[in-house]
């Protein structure tokens, strides 16, 4: 009985040391570099981010509708800035200072008496359609430590419509034209003076050719 419960035990043994002698080769045997990146690419597909277009301007986000359209659509957006400010002429200061007549107006001044942040106050300039838009989008990314916890507005469709709509409350700024670029075949976005040297030094070649 000892005699075959040692043999067992030989072969059990053998059998794992054969095992972990095959573990060990087939490691050192495959084992290869870690690539930079991970993963590979799969010809036709865009990477995330890639190609994206890009987003519209102020001036071309303002064209989109006309005047009364937009300050309508404007109130209606601004609706999510009502629980911190006024923008009725006289309107009392809540959390956030009474808009009336912001546009145009100094960034961090306009409200004579309210306390605006040092960030705020410090960047200087006026309230025009651009320094507005970027406020609306980001406001801690317009002045980092500002006051306002409102995180933004990520279409600049409804940061056109809202800043029209302040436009009309108190203010009169110019609204911005937006001039559509046409090229000559009557596509868009195609720059003229890339087709004028793509052009010569096409004949300079045929010149250089004869």
């Amino acid at each position: 009985m000892d005699d075959r419960f040692n043999t067992i035990a030989g072969w059990v043994l053998f059998a794992g040391i054969i095992a972990l002698g095959a573990s060990t080769l087939s490691y050192k045997y495959f084992k290869g570099e870690r690539p930079e990146t991970l993963g590979y690419v799969i010809e036709g597909v865009e990477v995330e981010g890639a190609g994206a277009a890009a987003e519209m301007t102020m001036a071309q986000a303002l064209s989109m509708m006309s005047t009364d359209d937009q300050i309508a659509a404007g109130e209606r957006v601004f609706a999510k800035c009502a629980a911190c400010h006024t923008v009725e002429q006289g309107g009392a200061n809540g959390i956030g200072p009474n808009l009336y007549a912001v546009m145009g107006a100094g960034i961090g001044n306009h409200v004579p008496g309210y306390a605006y942040s040092d960030a705020l106050a410090g960047v200087g300039g006026t309230w025009n359609w651009e320094t507005m838009d970027a406020w609306l989008k980001n406001p801690r990314g317009f002045a980092d430590g500002t006051k306002m916890s409102f995180a933004g507005l990520p279409k600049i469709e409804d940061r056109a419509a809202v800043a029209m709509y302040m436009n009309s409350m108190g203010s009169n700024l110019p609204v911005p034209e937006y001039v559509e670029v046409l090229a000559e075949d009557g596509g868009e976005g195609e720059d003229p003076a890339g087709e004028v040297a793509a052009e010569e030094t096409a004949e300079g070649e045929a010149v250089a050719a004869e």
